[in-house]
């Protein structure tokens, strides 16, 4: 089989695993997402593995969609986890526990709505790499958030009350992954956690019900642990890292060739 990867950086630990596990048997192509659909939709691979969210891939993934192959995850699923109000609203709306979002156009408009109730967490409308996701106490920060944030939509969650630790479930096909990570709201966020243990009761099914509301194969859900123990997601992402996870380049390789597989050709 063929199976492309379209990714910027082919050397990420989790798809150069993959495609050496792939590659013993099977011939694997990087298709940049800058290429341009005209690259790949005359004689399309077996199946894609998307690791890319610019326009320019979503275009690509498109193409290719159309043209008859699968990709993982498709371009409308991983368009669904780029916009925190769409992405709220599918989520509560399908009785996830997910946070309560409300969306602000610019930050100027969130300084002057009424009614704020603190501290908020304040996160950029558009999900993407080193976006704004931020804890305030108070209004006085806005304004020193304005002149780099001030441009772009925004969304406030209620800040949950919770240990300081974010819970990362990662899934690939029907297997979960998981790990902690001191939260970057928190004093001191960003070192890594040995990992959870074993997860607390329906986590698992939890992940593996959020994956068939978005429509994703291969995605990230971040939960918190709230004060009385029950699970608050507040962010799912497509197709994320999953570094350091035993097993995770196995699952990925197996759900290519499962999907590629199951296509008629």
């Amino acid at each position: 089989m063929r199976i492309g990867l379209i990714t910027p950086d082919p050397g990420h630990p989790l798809l150069a695993a993959t495609a050496a596990l792939l590659g013993a048997r099977h011939e694997v192509e990087v298709l940049h997402p800058g290429a341009g659909a005209e690259a790949a939709v005359g004689a399309p691979a077996d199946v894609y593995l998307l690791k890319a969210r610019t326009p320019q891939a979503l275009e690509l993934a498109r193409a290719l969609e159309r043209a008859g192959a699968p990709v993982v995850n498709s371009a409308a699923a991983t368009e669904r986890c780029q916009d925190r109000t769409g992405m709220a609203a599918l989520a509560l709306g399908a009785g996830l526990p997910f946070a309560a979002t409300r969306t602000f156009g610019s930050l100027a408009l969130l300084e002057s709505a009424p009614a704020l109730e603190w501290p908020l967490v304040v996160k950029s409308r558009r999900s993407r790499k080193d976006d704004l996701v931020v804890r305030l106490d108070g209004p006085a920060r806005l304004r020193e958030l304005a002149p780099r944030w001030g441009h772009e939509p925004v969304v406030t969650q209620a800040f949950a009350p919770n240990s300081g630790w974010d819970h990362k479930l990662w899934v690939v096909g029907d297997e979960v992954f998981a790990g902690v990570r001191r939260s970057e709201l928190a004093a001191g966020g960003g070192e890594a956690d040995p990992g959870p243990g074993r997860l607390p009761e329906g986590w698992t099914e939890l992940a593996l019900r959020a994956g068939g509301v978005f429509g994703l194969d291969v995605y990230g859900v971040d939960v918190l642990a709230t004060g009385d123990g029950a699970p608050l997601i507040v962010d799912v992402n497509a197709f994320p890292g999953i570094r350091g996870q035993a097993g995770a380049p196995e699952a990925l390789a197996a759900l290519a060739l499962r999907r590629a597989a199951a296509t008629p050709r």
